[in-house]
C-alpha cells in the first residue's frame, strides 16, 4: 500500500519538501493522544527478547534512527511512536545554518538509495539545547544527539566549536556523538586524521564531564566508509586508548561504483545513502569488531534494509543498528516488520538473547 502511494504522491514530488511534508504529519499525529497510542500500538510491538542494553542503556530493541531525519529535536516523541528503539538527532553545530544551497537531495530510485549534500543545516546547538530541555516526554525512549562543525568556523578552531556544542547539548543526551565524516562540510573528513582526532575527541570528554559533573554521557565517534582499512584500524585503536563508548559505522559515502541510476542523478555531489552502502558498512563494522572486540560499543549503519540486515550487523560485531534512507522507500511499517523479522530470527538462532549473538560470526572466523 505504502509502495503505491510513494509512486503516487512522494517520488513525483521534491524529496525535500516531500520530506517535510512526511515530517510535518508525523509530528502532527504524535500530538494528538488518542491518534499517537494507536499508531504506537500498530507500529511499535514490544518484544521482550528484542531488549537490549548498550552504553549503560536500556531500550525496547536494537534498531534506531539515523541523524540526518530530525536534526533539530523536533520529532522525537513522534518518531518513537513509528517503533524506533532509539532516536540520534542532528547533526547539530556550534551556530545555526542554513546548509547547502538547494536543490540538494536525491532520490535514486532504482539503487534505493538518497544523496544528499545537506550541509548540516540546523537550528544551532543553542535552539536545540532549549528544545530538548522543555521537551515533555510521552515516549520512553533513548535520545542521541549528534554534533558536527559549524561550516564557517576554520579547521584549526573546530574543537572549541565542537566543544560549545558539547557544553550546551550534554546534558539533554542520552549520548553524544562527534561526527567527522559528512562529505559535506569542506575539510570536516581531515578530522578523522588519528592526530587531529585525539584532541577533539579529548576536548569533548571533559567538556561533557564539566559540564555534567554527575553522570557520565557516553561519547561516540561516527566514521565514514570511504577510510581506508588501516585508517579504520587506527581509530579503532584511539577510541580504545580514550577510553570511547562506541563508534558509529558509517556515514555516507562518496563513491558511486555500480549504480543502476542515471548519470544525471549518480553525477551529483554529495553523500550516499541506502542500498549501495550496504556492503562497505558491513566490512567496516567486521573490522572494528575484530579490532575492540567487546571493548566498545558499535552501531551499524548504513544501507540496512531488513530484518536480515539489522541481524547481519548484530552478528558483525553491532550492538545497535540504525537506518533512515530504507524508511523512505518503505514507509511507516518498515519499523514493524523488523522488529517482528529480528525476533523471528533470534527464536531460530541458537543464541539465547541478541547480546550473546554479538559478533558471533567474527568470533568463528578469528
Amino acid at each position: 500500500m505504502y509502495n503505491l502511494f510513494f509512486r503516487l504522491i512522494f517520488q513525483g514530488m521534491d524529496p525535500e519538501k516531500a520530506h517535510h511534508l512526511a515530517f510535518r504529519w508525523i509530528r502532527l499525529a504524535a500530538r494528538v493522544p488518542v491518534l499517537r497510542t494507536f499508531i504506537a500500538a500498530a507500529l511499535a510491538p514490544r518484544f521482550k527478547e528484542l531488549r537490549t542494553e548498550a552504553f549503560g542503556l536500556r531500550m525496547h530493541g536494537p534498531f534506531g534512527l539515523a541523524a540526518g531525519f530530525d536534526k533539530n529535536a523536533v520529532a522525537v516523541d513522534g518518531m518513537a511512536m513509528l517503533g524506533f528503539d532509539h532516536v540520534e538527532i542532528g547533526t547539530v553545530t556550534g551556530e545555526a545554518q542554513d546548509g547547502n544551497p538547494k536543490k540538494r537531495l536525491f532520490r535514486l530510485v532504482p539503487d534505493r538509495a538518497l544523496i544528499n549534500r545537506m550541509g548540516f543545516n540546523n537550528d544551532g546547538s543553542l535552539r536545540v539545547a532549549a528544545r530538548l530541555a522543555s521537551r515533555e516526554a510521552v515516549f520512553r525512549t533513548v535520545v542521541g544527539v549528534n554534533i558536527g562543525k559549524t561550516k564557517v568556523v576554520p579547521e584549526a578552531e573546530a574543537a572549541g566549536d565542537y566543544v560549545k556544542s558539547a557544553e550546551r547539548l550534554a546534558p539533554y543526551a542520552d549520548y553524544l556523538v562527534v561526527n567527522v565524516s559528512s562529505p559535506n562540510t569542506p575539510g570536516l573528513r581531515n578530522l578523522q586524521a588519528v592526530d587531529h582526532l585525539r584532541p577533539l575527541l579529548a576536548a569533548v570528554r571533559e567538556a561533557a564531564d564539566r559540564v555534567v559533573p554527575g553522570r557520565h554521557v557516553p561519547l561516540l565517534v561516527k566514521i565514514a566508509p570511504d577510510l581506508a582499512d588501516d585508517d579504520v584500524d587506527a581509530v579503532a585503536d584511539l577510541a580504545v586508548e580514550l577510553g570511547l563508548d562506541g563508534i558509529i559505522a558509517t556515514n555516507t559515502t562518496i563513491a558511486r561504483e555500480g549504480l543502476l541510476s542515471g548519470t544525471a542523478l549518480t553525477a551529483e555531489t554529495g553523500g550516499l545513502s541506502g542500498a549501495p552502502l550496504k556492503e562497505r558498512s558491513l566490512e567496516v563494522l567486521r573490522r572494528l569488531y575484530a579490532r575492540v572486540g567487546d571493548r566498545i560499543t558499535l552501531v551499524g549503519v548504513g544501507g540496512v534494509e531488513s530484518a536480515e540486515d539489522v541481524w547481519e550487523r548484530i552478528l558483525a560485531g553491532a550492538t545497535l543498528v540504525q537506518g533512515y534512507s530504507a524508511f523512505i522507500y518503505q514507509g511507516p511499517f518498515w519499523t514493524r516488520a523488523i522488529h517482528k523479522g529480528l525476533a523471528a530470527r533470534l527464536r531460530t538462532s541458537p543464541y539465547t538473547s541478541l547480546a550473546d549473538a554479538v559478533g558471533a560470526d567474527v568470533r568463528k572466523t578469528a
